[in-house]
């Protein structure tokens, strides 16, 4: 994941300029000193020549915040840049920080607001930052990214006080930039280690090795429990006297499709994020994992049409296009086109691949398109057909009934499980891996299942 540094948004670099409209404002003290004045009304009761020390009072305020005011530097005199300290990821905290450069001679109080989108923070980050002359100062906030794809951070404004802090002058810095909130890159990474090492990959010269039944003849070794009596080498046994099994290396530079459905029924939140959004997660892992094996990585995210493309290939480059075209899927509101996406996979790859289609059903008499669709790469490739389950649904279903209104709720959600249960059985029988799993599960299921596959030489 050490590519993934490149993907940190560059500083934005801006110098403040002067407000158009309202350049100026009075400052808290001047309030505060004006409200002090009025306490010669008290004596002004008894003698009215106090109120004239009461304007002499205020005349004399409005003279030193005029002077206050000339005496501030001019906004240019400020320098401002975002930093940002990681990439930014879906639902992953992460800080950025303001830096000010102070060219002037006086040291300044600034009061800031960065105009940063509500996908990135919900409320925009009001900062106080005491900055000295000629120096620089530094002030971080956190956000939490909610929404995958573009995202543009924009304008800081700010106001700044002097050593009197009697006068105010309001300015803006111009630090829009354009930014890009990628998948969950931390879980995937959380994910890919973890799966990695319980499954025994051994990373030699930037490609994993793994021990499997593929073609490829690897080495021999002692026989262990649970070897396969057919790998068994009979001519190393009698040589050695003791049973010997041969290793072999996995096929490497096949061929691994993700297919995300991003339709509208995709949109349904489970946990704390849409049904897509885990789905995006999982296919960064998978893709991750498959290509550390040494396999090409395609993707087709579609909805009424392709939505996003990617075509199967290798090495980390790769990797680095496919984290930037997950982050751009989107959902969308109208029903996907199942058929087109399995038309336009079959058309783009010939060869026998492993297909991974994340989707959903909709709720029809018929069958529903997307199992037609998956049924047609069945007889050339290989498909895991993957759901992503309703933990509520499952709850209804399962929940014992205590009035007639709850026995039909019950009874209706029953139906639902027991006729997803059997188009995924229907899916089964063609030669397909269909499944429907909690999204909690979803990575280690997909992942599991793909280096399942590849032991088993299935490809």
């Amino acid at each position: 994941m050490t590519e993934w540094k490149a993907m940190i948004p560059s500083a934005a670099e801006a110098r403040a300029r002067a407000s158009r409209r309202f350049g100026f404002a009075f400052g808290y003290r001047f309030f505060l000193l004006l409200f002090l004045g009025l306490g010669w009304l008290a004596p002004a009761f008894v003698n009215s020549r106090f109120i004239y020390a009461m304007l002499l009072w205020d005349a004399l305020l409005v003279l030193a915040w005029a002077t206050d005011l000339f005496a501030l530097p001019r906004a240019d005199q400020l320098r401002f840049r975002r930093l940002w300290s990681s990439p930014l990821a879906f639902s992953v905290p992460s800080e950025a920080a303001i830096v000010v450069d102070n060219d002037s001679n006086s040291t300044l109080y600034l009061y800031l607001w960065d105009a940063l989108p509500w996908s990135l923070r919900q409320t925009p980050p009001q900062l106080r930052i005491t900055v000295r002359a000629h120096a620089s100062a530094e002030k971080s906030y956190s956000i939490a990214p909610t929404k995958r794809g573009a995202s543009t951070a924009g304008t800081i404004y700010l106001r700044y006080e002097g050593a009197f802090r009697l006068a105010q002058r309001w300015a803006s810095a111009e630090l829009t930039q354009a930014l890009t909130v990628y998948p969950n890159l931390h879980q995937a990474k959380q994910h890919a280690v973890y799966l990695v090492r319980s499954r025994q990959i051994m990373m030699e010269k930037r490609f994993s090795r793994i021990r499997g039944s593929g073609k490829s003849f690897e080495s021999l070794r002692e026989y262990r429990e649970g070897d396969d009596i057919n790998d068994i080498c009979w001519t190393a046994t009698a040589r050695r006297g003791k049973l010997v099994t041969r290793l072999y290396e996995l096929e490497k530079s096949q061929s691994v499709w993700l297919v995300l459905d991003t339709g509208r029924l995709m949109r349904t939140r489970v946990g704390n994020a849409s049904k897509l959004d885990h789905a995006v997660n999982a296919a960064l892992t998978l893709g991750q994992v498959a290509l550390l094996t040494g396999d090409r990585v395609g993707l087709i995210a579609y909805g009424r049409t392709i939505q996003q493309r990617l075509p199967a290939q290798r090495g980390s480059m790769h990797l680095r296009q496919l984290v930037e075209t997950l982050a751009l899927v989107q959902e969308q509101e109208s029903e996907a086109d199942h058929l087109r996406a399995a038309s336009q996979l079959m058309l783009i790859q010939k060869r026998r691949s492993l297909v991974v289609w994340i989707s959903e059903l909709a709720e029809t008499s018929m069958t529903p398109e997307v199992i037609e669709a998956a049924s047609k790469l069945l007889p050339r490739h290989l498909v895991v057909f993957a759901l992503i389950g309703q933990p509520d649904l499952h709850r209804l279903a399962s929940r014992r009934p205590e009035n007639a209104a709850e026995m039909y709720e019950v009874s209706a959600a029953q139906e639902i499980v027991h006729r997803r249960e059997m188009l995924l059985s229907r899916l089964r029988e063609r030669g397909a891996l269909a499944v429907e799993v909690e999204f909690t599960e979803l990575t280690s299921l997909l992942v599991n299942s793909y280096l399942d596959i590849k032991q088993k030489y299935r490809l």
